[in-house]
């Protein structure tokens, strides 16, 4: 099965890219939270912290 779909995939022109696509997409994904972490206010991650117990 493995050996059909590698067989496949290789006869479509362009489909190298696709790789590097979804690595720069999910880089790029983790550093911008992970800078959302690291500079959000203390009162806003209280404030959602404290959501579910407020109801």
């Amino acid at each position: 099965m493995l050996k059909f779909v590698k067989n496949h995939m290789e006869s479509i022109a362009g489909i190298e890219i696709y790789p590097l696509i979804s690595l720069l997409i999910f880089f790029t994904f983790f550093v911008i939270l992970f800078w959302w972490v690291f500079t959000a206010k203390k009162e806003y991650i209280e404030t959602v912290s404290n959501l579910p117990l407020d109801h």
